[in-house]
């Protein structure tokens, strides 16, 4: 099953380097649902985070964590997660 780590970071300036951005202020592990989000691309969910992202680009397309959608300007850092192959 496909995972990804996503990392939440609060809003900054526009100009600063992601890098120096500072560390996430949460982060959630999201497992694929099988389901297809209203972006068009497939959903994963896990730890209070549901996100459409696009596996190809890793792209966000929709998120909500804990229900309630990102505030503008917050941003997403999506990593892939190895999983364990028996």
């Amino acid at each position: 099953m496909e995972r990804f780590e996503i990392e939440i970071f609060p809003f900054t300036d526009q100009n600063m380097a992601a890098d120096a951005r500072g560390p996430a202020v949460r982060s959630a592990v999201v497992e694929a649902t099988g389901e297809t989000g209203a972006s068009g691309h497939p959903r994963y969910a896990g730890e209070g985070v549901v996100a459409d992202i696009d596996p190809h680009s890793r792209a966000v397309e929709a998120i909500t964590i804990d229900g309630a959608e990102l505030e503008d300007g917050w941003s997403v850092r999506v990593i892939p997660v190895e999983t364990d192959r028996a």
